[in-house]
């Protein structure tokens, strides 16, 4: 038996989107990144760009558990001087975008593909989401946040 490795013709980009509205942050990103390196598909192979486009809706209404909205979400330019300091709670109500991204970042692989299979990730704060002509599937993450019951 042969092993099967996937041509660029094999590869199909889907469309997903998920709404996350009282799931928690971890399962969010973690559904998120095996959707965006496509480890849904039977022809996934970890070298070969595979991966999904998903669309986050409802970003503003995620469950942060624990003592998140004491922590601090750190970035750094790369300049001196560059580091940035956000607390969670501050990010959830201006830019809970960020929260997301980063999350699911730091779930891909650190490699060049990680960035292109970032690029595919889009979030939005409400419920429209700019992307409807591509007719997504709806992907359902069925355990919700005990706190939101």
């Amino acid at each position: 038996m042969k092993t099967f490795t996937p041509k660029p013709a094999d590869l199909t980009h889907d469309w997903y989107i998920i709404d996350a509205t009282d799931i928690v942050l971890g399962r969010l990103a973690s559904q998120a990144a095996i959707l965006l390196r496509g480890k849904n598909k039977p022809t996934y192979a970890p070298h070969a760009d595979s991966g999904n486009h998903v669309i986050i809706i409802n970003a503003d209404k995620i469950a942060l558990t624990g003592n998140k909205m004491g922590k601090e979400l750190y970035a750094h330019s790369g300049r001196p001087g560059g580091l940035r300091r956000d607390s969670y709670a501050e990010l959830l109500a201006h830019k809970p975008e960020r929260i997301i991204q980063a999350a699911i970042k730091g779930m891909l692989p650190k490699n060049r593909l990680s960035k292109v299979q970032l690029d595919r990730l889009h979030i939005f704060r409400g419920a429209e989401h700019l992307h409807t002509a591509q007719k997504p599937q709806v992907f359902e993450i069925t355990q919700v946040s005990q706190q939101a019951k």
